[in-house]
């Protein structure tokens, strides 16, 4: 009995995992992240072309001990260096490929390193989003939490 509980479970969590990867909409909403130090808000939205977009909503420690902002000083476009870090855009274009039932297709800022890296997104449950980015044969995964 305990093998067909458990079996019955395993199969209705593949169908949720497969159910959150499946709609390209339902990687839409506000996310909990942390990179290195840094814990962070973003929230993900549909442009008009239909692609998503990742904008950081909120920085914890915003504010430094000076009273200073916490600015993107790494960005490699020094028109951007100025931005406020709870205003920083982490990704533009992003794609859903249904035949892989994961977006991709586009360049994740890190704005700790101040670089732009191939990525490629995928829920792993329900609220937790993975998101692996490679450059030069590295690959990184962080995860995002969804909140409610």
């Amino acid at each position: 009995m305990k093998r067909i509980l458990s079996c019955m479970i395993a199969i209705l969590s593949g169908i949720i995992l497969f159910a959150q990867n499946e709609h390209p909409d339902n990687i839409l909403g506000e996310y909990s992240g942390r990179t290195g130090q840094f814990h962070f808000h973003a929230r993900i939205s549909r442009s008009a072309d239909g692609t998503y977009r990742a904008d950081v909503i909120h920085v914890d420690n915003l504010v430094q001990r000076d009273g200073s902002i916490l600015r993107d000083i790494k960005n490699p476009d020094p028109k951007l260096r100025d931005t406020p870090a709870d205003r920083i855009i982490i990704f533009t274009g992003l794609q859903y490929d249904p035949e892989k039932q994961h977006w991709g297709g586009t360049k994740i800022y890190d704005p700790r390193r101040g670089i732009k890296a191939p990525f490629e997104a995928w829920f792993s449950s329900p609220d937790k989003l993975n998101i692996k980015g490679s450059l030069f044969g590295i690959s990184k995964t962080v995860y995002w939490t969804r909140l409610k």
